[in-house]
């Protein structure tokens, strides 16, 4: 069953700004917010604000002045927020529930005892469970001015400074948003000053470690958030790689990337997500850009009983350039999720969407939803959008919703969708040249994701993917090393 569904709208409406208290107080204090909320209405969300609150490490509870106004941004959002339902637009085709239903418990602190490594040759910082836990390795292939590390660990005051205009500044996002910014016990931090190319592509890879076996009611939380300031004229390229612990544990990692990308920066953006089928995956990755400026995001994502993706692009000046493509893989009961948001706002802005997802198996599902907003002062905008499913099982699943509201007049615009399985066309090709049927079909499925995965630019990671996605799709092949 594949349901397909079609918004195009030529009327932009605002949204009505929402005005919060600002408390007084240096630390969220969730329970004098309350008071300030007479129409909250979920204790379930109150209890989940006051245990993230509960569990920060004592050495962050002096925060340094960026991450304490994130929290008590997200304290303010929070606290006005219920938990989603199937009532809400955004979450009509997703199940939370199972996150409700567990016993969520914050990671208080980083591992220990565990020796961390990651296989790449770039500059690399390992994130456990929301900690930074050790120094930049290769960091001497990084130029100098640019930081890569923890805030806590940031004695650079004019990068701390900038660091404090744009922390907890961003569009709000969902609840899931705020709990990341409450729960957040640091702040990484990738700064890189004005003119400065950083040749090599900084890789943050994450672990999460801390999970509970299947059937267990826990269902540890994690809540990393990393901040990327490139200056104006800056370039650099990031890979963000989200791997499991040990088998396929039941946890819940909430992530948030900030990018700030100043005029004529350039930033490619490389996220591969291959965490555990039991696992929560819930992510935003939100992108302030100015003028003349370039973000290029190449995602993949395979992992996670649910993964939704929350992209939220704005363009900030005239000439500048976004580019969205994204590989969503669900073998298992999965439910796979990309909700986008692109708001266009001046002259000459260029945008690029693809999205494809694959669903090979009965009680798999995807979802996408794409909104680019072209509004009034955006003239010769050239904005094309994407969306391709293949559904390879009777009962698999799609929703798609891609989406267009215009107001500026002199524009290119299109938009696009596509579902089906295979076309017996191109399985018959293979078999008059005498293609066996079965192998047909796993090169068509294989080639028809490898046009996302192969734009990663790194050949050491692409091939990595490439093995992963095999394995996945027949998994009597053997993934190679």
């Amino acid at each position: 069953m594949a349901t397909l569904a079609f918004t195009h709208s030529h009327i932009y409406r605002p949204k009505i700004p929402h005005f919060s208290t600002t408390k007084p107080k240096p630390r969220i204090s969730i329970q004098s917010s309350l008071t300030l909320q007479p129409n909250f209405s979920d204790p379930f969300v109150l209890q989940l604000a006051e245990t993230l609150e509960d569990s920060l490490p004592s050495s962050s509870l002096a925060a340094p002045l960026p991450l304490q106004k994130l929290r008590d941004t997200s304290s303010e959002t929070l606290l006005s927020t219920p938990w989603p339902s199937r009532k809400d637009e955004p979450f009509r085709y997703i199940d939370t529930s199972f996150i409700k239903q567990s016993q969520i418990e914050p990671v208080p602190n980083p591992p220990k005892s565990l020796t961390f490594s990651s296989d790449t040759q770039f500059p690399n910082l390992i994130i456990a469970d929301g900690f930074a836990v050790n120094s930049v390795s290769n960091s001497s292939e990084l130029p100098n001015g640019v930081f890569v590390g923890s805030l806590l660990d940031l004695s650079e005051e004019s990068i701390a400074k900038r660091v404090g205009e744009f922390a907890g500044n961003g569009p709000e996002g969902d609840l899931f948003w705020s709990i990341n910014g409450i729960g957040a016990p640091d702040l990484t931090v990738v700064y890189v000053p004005s003119g400065c190319r950083v040749e090599s592509p900084i890789h943050l890879t994450y672990f999460s470690i801390e999970g509970s076996e299947k059937g267990s009611e826990k269902m540890p939380i994690s809540n990393p958030r990393v901040l990327v300031l490139v200056e104006n004229g800056g370039e650099v390229e990031i890979i963000e790689e989200f791997l499991g612990g040990d088998g396929n544990k039941c946890y819940w990692a909430n992530a948030v990337l900030d990018v700030v990308i100043g005029e004529g920066g350039k930033v490619k953006h490389s996220y591969v997500q291959t965490q555990s089928l039991n696992a929560a995956h819930i992510k935003w990755t939100s992108v302030r850009q100015d003028s003349a400026s370039t973000y290029e995001l190449i995602e993949i994502s395979t992992g996670g009983k649910l993964s939704r993706h929350n992209v939220n692009v704005k363009q900030l000046g005239p000439e500048t350039v976004t580019e969205l493509s994204t590989l969503h893989l669900s073998v298992g009961d999965q439910t796979q999720d990309l909700h986008s948001s692109l708001v266009l706002d001046h002259p000459r802005g260029y945008s690029r969407q693809l999205h494809k997802c694959i669903v090979s198996h009965p009680k798999g599902q995807a979802i996408f939803d794409g909104n680019v907003k072209v509004n009034r002062y955006a003239q010769q905008t050239d904005a094309g959008q994407l969306t391709r499913s293949l559904l390879l099982e009777p009962r698999a699943s799609v929703n798609v919703k891609p989406n267009l509201q215009i107001i500026a007049d002199d524009v290119k615009c299109s938009h696009g969708a596509a579902i089906s399985d295979l076309e017996e066309g191109q399985l018959f090709y293979f078999q008059a040249r005498g293609i066996d049927l079965k192998t047909a079909r796993k090169a068509l499925v294989f080639s028809f994701g490898a046009e996302v995965f192969q734009k990663i630019p790194y050949p050491s990671i692409q091939k990595k993917v490439e093995n992963h996605i095999k394995g996945l799709l027949d998994p009597t092949t053997k993934e190679s090393s």
